[in-house]
């Protein structure tokens, strides 16, 4: 949770309890039943007990936040929590105000055990539910946001490195060259360079995109490196025919291609062979791009600025359920394999 998600929750945590010692106070004078620090008391016990479980509560579970995006999951952690509630709350609440009592030489009176350990058990039972509703909301509306920033910040980086002048003059250096020796080649590159910028334009502003539509992204920017390696490079598909309505994080396999091409095929002159896969492994949808031919030093295991910000998005979207990892093959090439949640 970052500071202003905090801040909110802890707004909201002590306006609900400002109002129950409002009313509290409010019902003991309509009673004129005795001194004001006893309902203030009371709520105040109640706050700190609630406080301090929710608290307990809130540290252990936060790891889970990237269950916000499968709502179910996550509600069923927090609820994992209820009955510490009901074992800790009363005893919690209850001694503060015995002991408070106790040291004004008074005896504090109050329903039998039973009675009070389920009235007390039940109200406490619908504050929780309450309180874990606004909490999904404030994580929800604070992670949605942080998706979207670092969204737009992958994209911004990636449509630099893509579609910066350098790129475009090699692509239509490239269509230059063919021109004047095979001019259907020329067209067809011409129309692959057209077909990645409009799928690129098609995605902006989305968050996350079926497999199909990324991987016909992916496929125009393949041929289009394949036109400029002409011989140099080999590429082989291998998908799953039933991964395609899956969902991933728009933009996120090239990248991962692009750095086959910019650490390992342009800096030798036999052929890379790569292959592109994408299968499904149970609930979890598996992406993959290997070549036969790169190295991957020990402190490039965690990739440069496209996998980096790839990273954050698999985190922010689905938190520990996705992962991306570099890995070095043998005896030479390097598999790159992002694993996210498919519930398709």
């Amino acid at each position: 949770m970052n500071k202003r998600a905090a801040i909110s929750l802890g707004i909201a945590w002590l306006l609900f309890w400002a109002l129950m010692v409002a009313t509290a106070v409010q019902e003991f004078l309509r009673d004129d039943s005795g001194p004001l620090w006893q309902p203030i008391l009371w709520e105040s016990s109640s706050a700190l007990a609630a406080t301090l479980l929710i608290a307990i509560q809130r540290l252990a579970t936060r790891r889970h936040d990237g269950l916000l995006a499968t709502p179910a999951r996550w509600f069923m952690r927090q609820a994992l929590w209820l009955p510490g509630w009901w074992l800790l709350f009363v005893p919690l609440a209850f001694g503060v105000r015995h002991a408070v009592y106790a040291l004004a030489g008074m005896q504090y009176q109050h329903e039998p055990w039973l009675e009070t350990v389920i009235y007390e058990d039940v109200k406490i039972s619908v504050f929780f539910a309450m309180f874990t509703l606004i909490t999904f909301g404030v994580l929800s509306f604070r992670a949605a946001e942080q998706a979207n920033a670092q969204l737009r910040a992958a994209q911004l980086a990636q449509l630099t490195q893509q579609m910066q002048p350098h790129f475009l003059f090699n692509a239509l250096n490239t269509i230059s060259s063919l021109m004047h020796t095979d001019v259907e080649r020329a067209d067809a590159t011409l129309v692959q360079l057209a077909d990645v910028l409009r799928a690129t334009l098609d995605v902006s502003g989305q968050q996350q995109a079926p497999l199909s539509t990324e991987l016909r992204l992916l496929r125009g920017y393949a041929r289009l490196m394949q036109e400029r390696f002409a011989d140099r490079v080999q590429i082989d598909w291998d998908i799953d025919a039933t991964a395609g309505a899956c969902l991933v994080p728009v933009m996120s396999m090239q990248p991962l291609l692009e750095n086959v091409f910019k650490h390992t095929v342009e800096k030798r002159r036999g052929l890379t062979r790569v292959l592109v896969s994408a299968r499904r492994d149970g609930p979890q949808l598996v992406l993959a791009i290997a070549d036969d031919a790169g190295t991957l030093a020990a402190s490039a295991r965690e990739g440069g600025i496209g996998t980096a910000n790839l990273r954050q998005r698999l985190s922010a979207l689905h938190g520990v359920d996705a992962s991306l990892e570099l890995a070095q093959l043998q005896p030479a090439g390097v598999r790159a394999e992002v694993r996210l949640p498919c519930a398709c």
